[in-house]
């Protein structure tokens, strides 16, 4: 994190407690024994460049839960679950029940910001504990930048998960749970790895985004073959035609390729044939129309880009148009234009953490940029609603984005957000707005939501 801030241009003074508050019990054994089995291997702690440990601070960081805020000094601390130390709020994600925990920041004993971590794995402790420290990370990101912006307010303080068994208890609880319902999972016949299943129908009426229901008419299942899954589904019409693009991810492959399929006004389905693919992962095919040409944006974080596709011959032939975003793990990158600019709103794993729940947001003033970083990134970390799924939706005056709910797991529901606010100044989206489920679809939860015209399309888990 040093180097992070140290990068960004932020001029960094550090000392060192001379005193460390004990680990609980057990931690530190359990993390060495989940090193050695899964192979991690432990961050360096050496600062790359010239560390000053001496000097005045506009704001200091203050890691062990013990630093006082002196007279006029403004001191920004952590707490994981409710716990003042970094151990002791790792040790809260077996010893407590329930959701994952949130790490709130104070500024001299005030709330001024949350962030709930999605948990990628919630079996390895050590797994989940990278994905705590690195939305750890990016919250003091958040409010550093947000202090120096002047846009670090007091927020109402959250109600703190009190621990209810040991340490080493939940442990081997959560451990001996999990492996269980994996290798469970594994001796089902006919179970596979992972799976999604895509749901679509015509329909004239408000759709899922009026209702934020799953209900009306029934959603058609698009079938695979066994030796692949769909996912991610995104509606485009096209000269009176309606088209289906998705995910395809054949297990043979080991990796998501872009296809697509056309929907007849009798609602059959051809079998989606692949129209874009590349040596690594594709997902979430962005396609939309501007400037006469037809684009497409897929995810392409497993090669740390963003890319703009052009439609050389719709829908069969794509091309690289513009490398958008070089570097970046940006994961399901979704327009937005308000007041001639467009802004791309995605989810970025930094560092080693989750690439769900931490939102950046870029804008420009054209399609190929060059695009600038938000001045308040990351806008925030969530779980429950950071990462897209699906094109923006206009209605009842205003204007909503899609958002994956990851709180339960990857792909467990998804909820709709206002645009409050967008511009350079600051990003604020409206409160979570779940979709619940009904009987249109048998699957659970909700993963994606798109719908151009009649034809409107979702995913889920089955």
């Amino acid at each position: 994190m040093l180097e992070r801030l140290h990068n960004e241009g932020f001029h960094i003074l550090t000392a060192v407690s001379p005193t460390t508050s004990p680990a609980p019990r057990g931690l530190n054994g359990i993390l060495r024994l989940e090193a050695k089995k899964l192979g991690a291997s432990s961050a360096s702690l050496a600062a790359p460049f010239p560390v000053e440990t001496s000097g005045m601070a506009e704001l200091v960081i203050d890691l062990t839960g013990k630093a006082p805020p002196a007279d006029a000094q403004k001191v920004l601390s952590l707490s994981i679950a409710g716990a003042k130390t970094i151990d002791e709020g790792l040790a809260r994600l077996r010893s407590t029940t329930g959701a994952a925990p949130d790490i709130v920041a104070w500024l001299n004993g005030k709330a001024v910001a949350i962030a709930s971590p999605m948990l990628g794995d919630r079996v390895w402790f050590s797994r989940d504990c990278t994905d705590v420290l690195a939305a750890a990370q990016n919250l003091i990101v958040m409010c550093i930048r947000r202090f120096a912006a002047g846009r670090l307010t007091a927020i109402d303080e959250p109600v703190a998960q009190t621990p209810s068994r040991p340490f080493l208890l939940g442990y081997g609880l959560r451990l001996g749970k999990g492996l269980a319902a994996r290798l469970l999972h594994r001796l089902k016949p006919g179970s596979r790895p992972f799976y999604w299943q895509v749901g679509y129908r015509l329909h004239s009426g408000a759709g899922v985004a009026g209702t934020r229901r799953l209900d009306g008419a029934s959603f058609t299942l698009l079938h695979d073959d066994g030796q692949c899954f769909y996912a991610d589904p995104f509606a485009f019409e096209h000269q009176g035609r309606s088209y289906l693009f998705v995910e395809e991810f054949p297990y043979a492959l080991g990796r998501g390729i872009i296809s697509v399929a056309e929907i007849g006004p009798d609602s059959t389905c051809t079998t989606p044939r692949a129209v874009l693919e590349e040596p690594h992962h594709l997902s979430y095919p962005n396609v939309f129309e501007r400037d006469g040409s037809i684009f497409m944006i897929p995810e392409s974080g497993a090669a740390n880009e963003v890319v703009l596709y052009r439609a050389e011959q719709f829908p069969n032939r794509w091309v690289r148009d513009t490398v958008l975003l070089a570097g970046h793990c940006f994961n399901d990158a979704t327009l937005v234009e308000r007041d001639g600019r467009l802004w791309m709103f995605g989810t970025e794993r930094i560092g080693r953490g989750s690439a769900s729940d931490t939102l950046i947001v870029y804008s420009a003033s054209d399609l190929r940029g060059p695009w600038q970083p938000h001045g308040l990134n990351p806008i925030l970390i969530d779980r429950a609603g950071a990462r897209p799924g699906g094109h923006v939706i206009h209605g009842e005056g205003k204007v909503f984005l899609p958002m994956q709910d990851g709180t339960l797991k990857y792909g467990g529901g998804l909820c709709l957000r206002e645009i409050i606010r967008l511009d350079d100044e600051d990003v604020v989206l409206g409160p979570i707005q779940p979709v619940t489920s009904g009987p249109a679809w048998h699957g659970t939860g909700i993963h994606t939501l798109t719908r151009s015209g009649r034809l409107e399309m979702i995913d889920s888990a089955p």
